[in-house]
């Protein structure tokens, strides 16, 4: 007999999807109000935010406003239609390829609607078959989502561990000789959720053990790593040993799409290959035309990223000088790392919300393991001083409720799911 097929969705919503009753429009999928920044309105009251990835405070910056608002009024929101290679090429398409090119020290580079349709499709076209893929096993959905498509054989080490590595890489390497094949080897810049960089220093220098192309995935690293902002590869000074470097415009670019950089003849080959370009709508003019002013303010201002890194470390020392564990993070991306269950979760972050007036991103089961709480705090330049002191005084109190039982307590009062 056939199963209705909406009778396992319908059974079953998933680990996080079970908490929807609950959580939505609150914990997940919540609106907030205003211009984008650190003050805005979550259900009618100002709250501080820590949950923007706009890292470089471009998102409200005025001469971005204007430059978004000159090109809509130009081209309006339709410009181009069609895809690039049919109707959809533009100089402006061109002049922001060469300038990010130029920024991230690569050959030529190549523009993507969005970031992880993007990485799918450059994953997807990179390899065949018979070619072997080695991964890390905390790599991003998007990144994950590349290799479900690959129909040959891959492998994940365990998390930046350089030992697991080498032996993967071993595996690979007898693999791909019976084959008649390849290495693809993908790691991330920054990882998003621990903070730590990649460790591509490492990985470049078992090029000369190894056979392999590296591909890295630097979303959170390009505009906040590296003298010049061009990334962990620039910030680790081996730039030059990422055969294929991938961001995100959605972080410090504060805005839509993505690039991907390497060889000419690499490039030369994605524009012809990577499917989810090749049918899809080109990258609209007023994100192309914002990206070149977005790119113009962070290669010629570095005090963005000064004042970023200003805010981040003096987040990063209050925390640890109060005892907060948030791990080994070496980026600006912050995790506070606390213990409790998924309801605590749910009460402390109303408590923050409320009574406190701190927005940010809480993280559970099963993105980490259960018993649990990440609380990731992503500070930009456009943070004050007195933000991070009111924030580093709501934590001690949190802290303190978790710590002492009162978010037990009232969880217990509290009707939900406790099987999580």
């Amino acid at each position: 007999m056939v199963k209705d097929l909406f009778e396992r969705i319908q059974n079953n919503k998933g680990p996080l999807g079970k908490w929807a009753s609950q959580a939505e429009g609150y914990f997940v999928f919540p609106k907030l109000e205003g211009d984008l920044g650190p003050r805005m309105k979550f259900q009618g009251k100002e709250v501080l935010n820590w949950s923007l990835n706009d890292y470089l405070g471009l998102a409200n910056h005025p001469e971005v406003r204007k430059a978004d608002a000159d090109a809509a009024i130009e081209y309006g929101a339709a410009a181009p239609m069609g895809a690039r290679m049919m109707s959809g090429h533009t100089k402006y398409h061109e002049q922001l390829e060469n300038e990010l090119a130029a920024f991230v020290m690569k050959e030529s580079a190549y523009l993507l609607n969005f970031g992880y349709q993007g990485m799918v499709s450059i994953i997807d076209a990179l390899v065949t078959r018979n070619d072997v893929i080695v991964y890390d096993v905390d790599a991003h959905a998007c990144i994950i989502d590349g290799v479900r498509l690959h129909s040959g054989k891959r492998f994940t080490y365990k998390h930046n561990d350089i030992e697991s590595m080498e032996k993967n890489l071993d595996r690979a390497t007898k693999l791909a000789e019976t084959t008649g094949g390849g290495i693809l080897f993908i790691t991330e810049g920054v990882f998003g959720m621990r903070g730590q960089q990649g460790k591509l220093k490492e990985i470049v220098a078992m090029k000369e053990k190894y056979n392999f192309r590296l591909l890295v995935d630097d979303a959170h690293g390009f505009g906040t790593l590296g003298e010049t902002g061009a990334g962990a590869g620039e910030e680790q000074n081996c730039q030059d040993g990422i055969d294929v470097y991938f961001s995100t415009f959605a972080k410090s670019m504060a805005n839509i799409g993505a690039f991907v950089a390497a060889d000419k003849d690499i490039i030369d080959y994605l524009k012809y290959n990577l499917r989810s370009q090749m049918f899809a709508k080109a990258l609209p003019m007023i994100q192309t035309i914002g990206s070149l002013k977005r790119l113009q303010l962070l290669r010629d201002n570095p005090g963005l990223k000064n004042k970023l890194w200003e805010n981040v470390n003096t987040l990063q020392n209050g925390l640890r000088s109060k005892g907060f564990n948030i791990g080994d993070t070496n980026t600006c991306v912050t995790p506070v790392y606390l213990e409790g269950s998924v309801p605590e979760a749910m009460v402390m972050v109303n408590d923050l919300r409320e009574n406190y007036g701190i927005f940010l991103s809480i993280v559970i089961y099963p993105v980490i393991p259960k018993g649990m709480i990440l609380l990731r705090v992503i500070p930009t330049a456009s943070h004050t001083l007195e933000d991070i002191a009111e924030t580093l005084t709501a934590f001690e109190a949190i802290r303190e409720k978790l710590v002492n039982g009162t978010y037990k307590e009232i969880a217990s009062r509290t009707t939900v799911d406790l099987d999580a």
